[in-house]
């Protein structure tokens, strides 16, 4: 900070010209001069400091709503404030090495705890700007009552004043833009580890209205939970764009492989489905299978009540993630339950797959692979020989044999319900558990 009163020699030292020069021996009786004047005036304002404190608190009510509000809450903190500030800067109009850094460490701290309170930044430098006005008018008011010749000596060090005000408004803002910029670290920080809490399921119930707040959702709202993975050279921003359509409220949390986001379903009202009535019958994003950028892999849970659940979200979407093509693609877990018991067990499945077609497994390769193919695509064709043959390229009595000699091998029947059912469960437990 430069001193608050400097030389006129000083100040006149850029190019701005000087209509009439004076040789330096007049400019320094007139420099002398004029610190004599402000010295004395300010002094004075010393001693009467309460009474200007009193002024700039109420200019402070009348000008500025939001010093209105918390003198409201607090008053006596913002007259100390003011005081403080007030008695700080007229010391350094008296003594400006002497009192330099005491009145620094004040206005940064102002303007450190104004910033954690929430009060606008341009209401705190429009309160310095107000203090630095009320301080020169009352130095002028002093020395018009005292020495009223002595007036015109104080145009020689108002630049000086007003640079001060200039000074302490820049380190005021400073202060203030660091703390903002800490506490909002602070609480990115803090919602992350809630957010960590949610989906791990490690969050007490006491930590669930903080993480409301945190996170902007309500704790009983209606949620599903999205698992995002990508590739390389995948912008992890498009993925996300391409999980949960425009317009939904969620929270992203960044994983190391994963990304999850929180979704809420509805509007949040108490119920979750938007619609009211509490039945919550809203269901879950509707990503379409292939719809999902290339390398990207979207697994969606199924919805559950309450931010307290979250973390049995996680665990629906991080199964629907891992029924995904390692290609690409997004998965419903509601529209793959099957798959998702499989996935769930994984030493069950591979069980079950051995146990169902472990003679098929061991045929050779080529024989092996066509017969599986066949049974794949039966299946997938709702039992149609006829679509099946179409889809590999031959007769649909081919596609009989096949399946007849499947189930000579595997001893099961293709018309036996529960047959069926093992069959189907054994070939998706081959597909996602391959090591």
């Amino acid at each position: 900070m430069q001193h608050a009163v400097r030389s006129r020699a000083a100040i006149r030292s850029g190019l701005t010209p000087v209509p009439r020069p004076r040789t330096p021996s007049v400019a320094s009786l007139i420099d002398a001069d004029a610190l004599r004047v402000l010295h004395r005036a300010a002094r004075a304002l010393l001693d009467d400091l309460p009474g200007l404190t009193d002024r700039l608190v109420a200019v402070l009510q009348e000008q500025e709503p939001a010093y209105r509000a918390a003198m409201t809450k607090d008053p006596t903190a913002t007259w100390q404030e003011a005081h403080r500030s007030l008695r700080h800067s007229v010391n350094s109009l008296v003594d400006p090495r002497g009192a330099r850094d005491a009145a620094r460490r004040c206005s940064w701290r102002i303007g450190a705890t104004r910033a954690e309170q929430g009060l606008p930044l341009d209401a705190l430098l429009h309160a310095f700007r107000l203090g630095g006005s009320l301080v020169w008018q009352r130095l002028v008011e002093e020395t018009s009552r005292t020495a009223p010749e002595d007036v015109r000596l104080l145009v020689h060090v108002a630049a000086d004043v007003w640079n001060f005000v200039d000074e302490h408004c820049t380190l005021v803002a400073d202060a203030y833009r660091q703390t903002e910029w800490q506490l909002s670290r602070r609480r990115e920080n803090r919602a992350r580890l809630l957010a960590a809490g949610l989906l791990d399921g490690t969050s007490r119930i006491a930590d669930l209205p903080e993480a409301a707040q945190a996170l902007d959702l309500p704790e009983h709202g209606r949620y599903v939970v999205v698992a995002v993975a990508v590739g390389p050279g995948v912008r992890s921003g498009a993925a996300r764009s391409a999980a949960v359509p425009d317009g939904t409220r969620v929270h992203w949390h960044a994983g190391a492989d994963v990304d999850y986001g929180i979704v809420l379903l509805g509007d949040g009202d108490g119920d979750g489905d938007g619609d009211g009535d509490g039945d919550g019958d809203a269901g879950p994003p509707q990503p379409v299978p292939d719809g999902s950028p290339p390398g990207v892999r979207i697994g969606v849970g199924s919805p559950v009540a309450g931010l307290a659940a979250v973390g049995d979200a996680r665990r629906l979407a991080d199964t629907a993630l891992g029924i995904c093509p390692a290609a690409g693609g997004a998965v419903r877990l509601d529209d793959h339950l099957p798959a998702a018991l499989v996935v769930s067990s994984p030493e069950l499945g591979r069980a079950l797959a051995g146990q169902v077609l472990g003679p098929l497994l061991r045929l050779e390769p080529a024989d092996r692979n066509v017969l599986l193919d066949t049974l794949t695509t039966w299946l997938d064709c709702d039992g149609s020989a006829q679509r099946a043959g179409e889809r590999l390229y031959c007769h649909r009595n081919t596609v009989l044999n096949r399946l007849r000699r499947c189930e000579q091998l595997t001893g099961r029947s293709l018309a036996r319900p529960a047959d069926l059912v093992e069959i189907s469960l054994a070939l998706t437990a081959r597909r996602l558990l391959r090591e």
